[in-house]
């Protein structure tokens, strides 16, 4: 083992991708884990493997850390700790699309933040660089769902998130759509992509080829890249890039099986969580600059859909993988009075809204946050250097 001082990483949150993460680090001579930012009871982490790393204070985590791991997945408390260690001069790396579509922008600029490779923004994001060096062109970044229930029932939930080893919450923003709306959000607006409707497109396809092919037609044209998702059984769990090349190289993609052109798919059967965050981590650490942010002037956010009848006084505990609402990938300019998902946590009502209805900032109180005030700016900037476009027709 090397006799330079191991590099010290702080981990914010305690759920499944905390936990996998902090057992991967044991395989790294070079790396130590300092610190675990926990808002629970210490005691009470008897799921964690080291409890001896928990902390509850932010600041212990940031004099402690060479380098901070975000992977709690609640906007508010991430925007803040965030904030807290970016004026420390702390590098984050994030497994979080729901703080970057939400607050993150407002950080852009202020120090290295970026989302680690693992989820399908971050995969897609390395994707990315790898065939833009080898010539293509992408046209759509997308990820593949293989289920989609937009009203699934408490019972379900507890069956799959037992099954599966994830949170109730998690459980139910992965079937009910809002983690692949949130993530592809992310991808279009890091990675200069758009949205060719409300909600996405997913067309449903028995193969993944097919379900590709129909984005690909919609981005070409549209003339711009697109972010969307296939449902699709076949090839779950894979993001993949439609991408066209020089029309000098197509005789070669077809020896090379990608077919006939001019647009290729190019996919990438994985993404392992917590096992790729290290790349990020080193990439930072190496000097390699960020991978993925949502850009300081986003175009797309993730506004908040009822599902079912909301009443005055009736209180959203948390929006994301809740049974109030869900979430749907929106272009800012063209609602911008709607609500971000990833703000309602412990929102009221303050007027009716209906099952199927956006939720606009005229329907909810929020409670005052550094996530609130920074979604005002980044929406600020968004309308005023943004563009509001019309979609093609689906």
């Amino acid at each position: 083992m090397s006799n330079c001082p191991r590099i010290r990483i702080g981990i914010v949150g305690t759920g499944f991708v905390s936990r996998g993460f902090v057992l991967v680090l044991n395989r790294h001579e070079e790396f130590v884990v300092s610190r675990v930012l926990t808002r629970r009871n210490r005691q009470d982490c008897t799921d964690y493997p080291y409890q001896e790393l928990l902390t509850n204070s932010v600041a212990e985590l940031i004099n402690h850390s060479d380098i901070l791991v975000e992977c709690s997945g609640d906007v508010i408390h991430a925007t803040a700790v965030i904030d807290q260690a970016l004026k420390a001069n702390l590098p984050v790396v994030t497994m979080d699309s729901e703080f970057h579509v939400t607050t993150g922008s407002y950080f852009v600029g202020k120090g290295m933040c970026t989302e680690a490779e693992g989820d399908q923004p971050g995969c897609l994001a390395a994707f990315r660089e790898d065939i833009v060096q080898m010539g293509f062109k992408p046209l759509v970044y997308g990820s593949v769902k293989g289920f989609l229930n937009k009203n699934p029932t408490p019972k379900e939930m507890e069956y799959w998130a037992t099954r599966q080893g994830i949170s109730f919450n998690q459980a139910t923003s992965f079937t009910d759509g809002t983690k692949a709306q949130i993530e592809q959000a992310l991808v279009a607006n890091g990675l200069d992509a758009t949205i060719i409707r409300q909600g996405l497109l997913g067309p449903v396809a028995e193969n993944l080829l097919d379900g590709a092919l129909i984005l690909a037609g919609y981005a070409s044209k549209l003339g711009e890249a697109i972010s969307d998702y296939v449902l699709s059984a076949d090839s779950a769990s894979s993001v993949f890039i439609v991408a066209e090349h020089d029309e000098s190289q197509r005789e070669c993609l077809r020896y090379f099986r990608l077919g006939d052109g001019p647009s290729y798919l190019l996919v990438r059967n994985y993404h392992l969580v917590h096992l790729e965050i290290i790349k990020t981590v080193k990439r930072v650490i190496n000097g390699k600059g960020k991978l993925l942010d949502n850009s300081a002037v986003p175009k797309i956010g993730v506004a908040a859909i009822a599902k079912r009848n909301l009443k005055i006084g009736e209180r959203i505990v948390r929006g994301i993988g809740s049974f109030d609402v869900r979430g749907e990938a929106v272009l800012i300019n063209d609602f911008p009075d709607s609500v971000p998902i990833g703000l309602l946590y412990n929102a009221t009502m303050i007027r009716n809204v209906d099952e199927g209805q956006m939720i606009s900032s005229q329907d909810v109180a929020l409670n005052e946050s550094l996530a609130v005030s920074a979604w005002e700016d980044i929406k600020r900037r968004a309308l005023t250097h943004g563009r509001s476009d019309i979609r093609i027709s689906c």
